[in-house]
């Protein structure tokens, strides 16, 4: 029988993080680490990634690697799983949380620049894809992992820009939107194929994270439609859903996207 404790350690895995050079990618890489993975941070600066593993291996002891990756171009997708699957032999949890940008465009549909548009949707939707093709096809192999694709709320419900506007901010372009339930569709699917084969895969959809680069109006104002009454705090509130998903906890969980948005997709 598994203690407690047991479900959430990670002592012996291998765990690649995408984008977890910094913000959420680098709090879910820290939550691993500390939880006893091995973990593999990737940036499309090998600089950044190499910043972030350092400071993980400092903090917690533990084994790091840091790759470049541009997940953008399925070759360099299938390049640095080579290199992380030369480090270790296998990879037992896949992140998958590289993305965002908005490009230099506005963000209304209407203003938006079509390029700004296809690099969106291949950063966000078709780069997880990439990722999910060659880490799941190890995965499948293996006959075990653990694929936690990175959505978000944007993902599941419309915004009310009117709050963007007051506070002279660019907003979220729809585009991202989109990419990100294609995101949540993906995670569903690939679930149905890829669990048979022992490889459980679900989603997290954040909500809204203040980081103290947002105008203090807009942190308001998001946090009065947010029935807990504030938004998602970095370091802190992100962790406990990545652990979940990449521990033995969650042995019975596949094709679920877990909401971390503090209720703001439930309330109208």
């Amino acid at each position: 029988m598994h203690s407690l404790p047991a479900l959430f350690r990670l002592d012996g895995k291998i765990a690649l993080v995408t984008g977890g050079a910094r913000n959420l990618g680098y709090d879910m890489a820290d939550a691993l680490a500390e939880a006893g993975a091995a973990v593999i941070v990737t940036s499309r600066t090998l600089a950044s990634a190499q910043k972030a593993a350092e400071s993980l291996r400092e903090k917690h002891h533990g084994e790091t690697l840091a790759i470049e990756l541009d997940q953008r171009e399925h070759s360099r997708v299938a390049a640095a799983v080579a290199a992380a699957m030369t480090w270790k032999g296998r990879i037992d949890i896949l992140v998958n949380n590289a993305g965002g940008g908005s490009g230099q465009t506005p963000a209304l549909l209407f203003q938006r620049d079509p390029a700004d548009v296809v690099d969106m949707v291949q950063s966000n939707l078709l780069g997880v894809l990439h990722c999910c093709q060659e880490v799941g096809r190890i995965m499948a192999k293996q006959g075990s992992g653990k694929i936690i694709n990175i959505a978000s709320v944007a993902g599941l419900v419309g915004r009310d820009r009117r709050i963007y506007e007051k506070n002279d901010m660019k907003g979220q372009p729809i585009d991202y939107a989109a990419a990100k339930a294609g995101v949540i569709g993906l995670t569903r699917d690939l679930a149905g194929l890829l669990s048979p084969l022992g490889v459980h895969v679900n989603a997290i959809s954040p909500g809204g994270f203040a980081r103290g680069n947002l105008p203090e109006g807009f942190v308001c104002d998001y946090g009065e439609r947010t029935p807990l009454g504030r938004m998602g705090r970095d370091g802190v509130d992100l962790k406990g859903a990545v652990l979940f998903l990449a521990a033995p906890a969650s042995d019975y969980v596949t094709g679920q996207n877990l909401v971390v948005d503090g209720g703001f997709s439930i309330w109208r």
